[in-house]
């Protein structure tokens, strides 16, 4: 239930979604006796969405996401393990064309890259199945293989979980994978904007893991610097806000450690 919620519930909760529903409330009251109330709330769509799509909101947002988990202290020592979550590669658009296609946080595929170089004896772990509603999409995971080959990757250093479809799932699924022992060191790579849930949901599972975080969307410090790109900051504030919603939502839940995981 709740993964049927999270994808029906949660496309509704995107700012943009509802905005637009307030303005499609208001265009069919315009011809009934309500006509008043329809201008009103047409007008409340269009000044919701122009403010979204040019102020720093969804900026401010996403800094504060990916500012909470510094980038990993390699001085530490190698680590024993690294667990990639899914979310990089679309299933759907990779079995109609005939290869793998990236989405926006490709850094999660090229961090194994990186990492497989720096710590060859480590073990890697690559998480995601079909996030999909109807399940149709296919596993993520098993558009990795050609990837690895152009990375120059062993494929038999790399274990595939396919079963996982939303983050509770990567975290209990690879812990019943890698049976993580005592004292072990376990990388976490995902995107910064996605690690407070990550870890949360790891911490949660009774699964250790240090923050690996790639994919940024914002600066290192941030500034505002106006953006009148109305479509995009609207795609991002819809992007970041389901990161908000779902830290609340697993929180809610139990699917996390803490509603503000900290490092």
């Amino acid at each position: 239930m709740f993964f049927i919620l999270s994808k029906t519930a949660g496309v509704l909760l995107r700012p943009s979604v509802t905005m637009m529903l307030i303005g499609l409330c208001g265009l069919l009251l315009l011809p009934t006796r309500w006509r008043r109330a329809g201008l009103r709330l047409l007008v409340t769509s269009f000044v919701l969405l122009l403010v979204a799509g040019v102020s720093p909101l969804a900026g401010i947002l996403t800094h504060a996401l990916e500012a909470r988990f510094p980038k990993w202290d390699a001085s530490r020592g190698a680590p024993d393990g690294v667990i990639v979550l899914g979310g990089a590669l679309s299933p759907l658009m990779s079995r109609r064309h005939g290869e793998p296609v990236f989405g926006d946080d490709a850094g999660r595929l090229f961090a194994i890259a990186r990492l497989a170089r720096d710590y060859p004896q480590a073990r890697i772990v690559y998480s995601g199945g079909d996030g999909t509603l109807l399940g149709t999409g296919g596993a993520e995971a098993d558009y990795l293989r050609p990837l690895l080959d152009a990375f120059g990757v062993d494929p038999a250093r790399v274990v595939l979980e396919p079963r996982s479809r939303n983050t509770a799932e990567n975290a209990a699924f690879s812990k019943e994978l890698i049976k993580p022992k005592p004292g072990e060191r376990w990388l976490l790579v995902t995107s910064a904007q996605h690690m407070p849930r990550a870890v949360g949901s790891f911490r949660a599972a009774g699964f250790a893991v240090e923050a690996y975080p790639v994919a940024w969307r914002s600066d290192v410090a941030y500034r505002f610097t106006p953006n009148l790109g109305i479509g995009g900051n609207l795609a991002r504030l819809d992007s970041v806000a389901n990161e908000w919603v779902g830290l609340l939502a697993y929180w809610l839940t139990g699917r996390t450690s803490a509603l503000w995981p900290a490092p």
